[in-house]
């Protein structure tokens, strides 16, 4: 088969023959790939800097796709090891997969999967959303954090705040369910006051920056806090801004905020595929806006790095 094939940290992946997977354990199953998305997930194992990376090589990377078996069409999860999606054909575990009408999008499901289901999760199992509670998007003007302001308005949320660094996207979140937007760039008391507006009777705070702007922005929110002992569930998704923070003990105290994380290893397996179906119908249907751009695995070297529309996400198709 051919496959996307990552030799080194410090490279691109490069299109390549490489030996076909064969199915071993009691429920694996061979896939032919019709569609992976390049997402930052993707990219932080294609270069060794992800916490779940064993920096052996080389690897196919691809940690999702759509693709077909046995007569069936199926979105699925791959195995946390070297033989990623971004390939001909792979091996999965049949309880790692969801079954696709035979009518379903492929590429947006390829495309939004990934993304959306940062947020699904963490709304849906990390903690129990409830209607008309008031969420805060940190890092809403990427791919996962767009997604996150849609599926927070589906799931119910009453208002949704979105912070970012881009104008232009941040801009345009208004039209995908935004109520409140508020610009991560200026003078540091600037983003502080308006950090502490949003988080006078803020319920949730989706979180994939980390770093710097968690720093400033968790002392912020406290302050705000119109009744300091009301809830704050602050869901640790993502860390574009820094993998750490330096945490002042008083912000725990000063009110009730709650700290956790979603991701890998936060939910089990059978938790995550459980949400799949749902997700995976309602991006096929339409009811979040994404944005695939299909192109050539052969591609893959070319197109790894290369820029692409703000929204869009690259999906490679065998």
């Amino acid at each position: 088969m051919h496959a996307a094939v990552v030799r080194s940290f410090d490279q691109p992946p490069r299109y390549e023959a490489f030996q076909a997977p064969e199915p071993s354990g009691e429920h694996e199953i061979a896939v032919d790939v019709l569609a992976a998305g390049l997402h930052p997930r993707v990219r932080s194992g294609a270069s060794g800097s992800h916490y779940t990376s064993s920096e052996a090589l080389p690897l196919i990377p691809g940690i999702d796709a759509v693709g077909s078996a046995e007569g069936q069409l199926l979105y699925f999860v791959a195995f946390d090891s070297a033989f990623g999606t971004m390939a001909e054909r792979t091996v999965i575990d049949r309880r790692r997969a969801a079954l696709l009408p035979a009518d379903a999008d492929v590429p947006a499901i390829a495309a939004g999967m990934n993304p959306g289901m940062s947020s699904w999760l963490a709304l849906r199992k990390r903690i129990s959303l409830m209607p008309g509670q008031r969420v805060l998007v940190l890092g809403a003007t990427g791919n996962a954090g767009q997604m996150a302001v849609q599926i927070a308005k589906f799931l119910g949320a009453g208002h949704v705040a979105a912070a970012g660094r881009d104008a232009e996207r941040l801009a345009r979140l208004a039209s995908l369910g935004a109520d409140e937007t508020i610009s991560l760039t200026g003078e540091p008391e600037q983003i502080a006051g308006a950090l502490a507006a949003a988080g006078t009777d803020v319920d949730v705070v989706i979180d994939y920056l980390w770093g710097s702007v968690t720093e400033q922005a968790i002392p912020a929110l406290v302050r705000g806090r119109a009744e300091p002992a009301k809830p704050l569930s602050w869901i640790q998704i993502g860390s574009m801004a820094g993998t750490t923070i330096t945490l002042p003990s008083a912000a725990l105290r000063a009110a009730n905020l709650q700290l956790l994380g979603s991701g890998q290893g936060s939910l089990t397996t059978a938790a995550i595929v459980a949400e799949l179906p749902e997700l995976a119908r309602q991006i096929s249907a339409g009811t979040f806006v994404v944005d695939p751009l299909s192109t050539p695995l052969s591609d893959v070297e070319s197109a790894w790095n290369a820029p692409i529309a703000p929204g869009q996400r690259i999906v490679f198709t065998p």
